[in-house]
């Protein structure tokens, strides 16, 4: 998968209010109000992911609080799966 340039990038962001650029990734973060409710999410994710076969980084902190990281290691950067799976676990959020 070609790598996007950063116009590309800011031009997707635009239509990912959660999602922040960090350097070569996107990241977003969720208040899930509760740890049950975080590793729920935690797990939705996941399940996305796998169908995917795309796989963030996902850290829950604070118990409650999951942030979720894309990037595609194969193109050193954001590719246009990293913009599809932020995406699905949009639509999961």
């Amino acid at each position: 998968m070609e790598r996007l340039s950063d116009t590309q990038i800011e031009e997707r962001l635009a239509s990912f209010p959660n999602w922040r650029r960090e350097g070569e990734a996107i990241t977003a973060d969720y208040d899930r109000g509760g740890f049950s409710a975080a590793i729920a999410f935690l797990n939705q994710v996941a399940d996305c992911a796998e169908l995917a076969n795309h796989h963030p980084d996902i850290l829950v902190h604070g118990y409650r609080h999951v942030r979720v990281t894309l990037t595609t290691h194969s193109a050193a950067g954001l590719t246009e799966r990293d913009f599809a799976l932020a995406t699905k676990i949009d639509a999961i959020s």
